[in-house]
């Protein structure tokens, strides 16, 4: 099945779920355990109507829902086609469902509180390194390029946050100085909320040192020079 465009994605207006990096992501609210398994329960019979489930995180007094396809069709533009993972239609059709699901259960969305962390690692030689990292973080080497045309390392259980390569580091040939910084924190955020915490990392002493692509991404450094990257993967929602 197609993957779909952000555009797509964001022309299918729902309400409940947000594009965060690969994936559509929501958080019901629920009173207790109880009423959260009772949701989830519906939520895996509206997945088996489709052959098709969200990942599910459940805490204290909410639940969390990411949908995503494992075998999203992505093309170059010389035709050339890949397996990613990725939203497709069927993810924004069970998205639907659920949300309908919610409401009959009268369970609250908080769409604005749903939040990624991945890793970055700027890398002249991604290839190299990246059986490393894939044994480091999951002990998997299938984890290289799950998901993914690139050597990104995915975890297929979702333990660990996944880590992806820039390529805007120099090959080490001595004549360049090595970055004062290679690792870096990306944090995706819904669209909404974004203005709100990039203020509050500057309130707290943070620095805004490159906001060229905002809002899509937004660095901000901390008063060491250490840098993360604020990421907002969709449009906000229209009123």
């Amino acid at each position: 099945m197609d993957m779909l465009s952000g555009e797509q994605i964001t022309g299918a207006a729902l309400t409940d779920w947000r594009k965060l990096a690969q994936g559509l992501h929501a958080r019901y609210l629920v009173d207790d355990f109880g009423a959260g398994a009772r949701f989830l329960v519906a939520v895996a019979e509206a997945g088996d109507a489709v052959g098709h489930h969200p990942r599910v995180t459940m805490g204290s007094g909410h639940v969390d829902l990411k949908l995503t396809s494992a075998d999203a069709v992505y093309r170059e533009d010389d035709g050339t086609e890949h397996i990613v993972e990725w939203v497709t239609q069927q993810d924004v059709d069970l998205a639907r469902r659920i949300t309908e699901v919610a409401a009959d259960l009268g369970l609250e969305a908080d769409p604005s509180s749903v939040a990624v962390i991945e890793l970055g690692l700027d890398t002249a030689d991604s290839a190299t390194i990246a059986p490393v990292w894939a044994a480091l973080l999951t002990g998997d080497a299938e984890a290289q390029g799950r998901g993914t045309p690139g050597d990104e390392v995915r975890d297929a259980t979702g333990r660990v946050p996944n880590l992806w390569f820039g390529d805007d580091v120099p090959a080490g040939d001595g004549a360049a100085p090595a970055p004062a910084q290679r690792f870096h924190v990306e944090v995706y955020v819904a669209p909404e909320v974004a203005e709100r915490r990039i203020a509050a990392a500057v309130a707290a002493g943070g620095t805004v040192v490159d906001d060229s692509e905002s809002p899509s991404l937004t660095v901000i450094a901390d008063q060491e020079g250490n840098r993360g990257v604020l990421c907002v993967a969709q449009a906000p929602p229209q009123d």
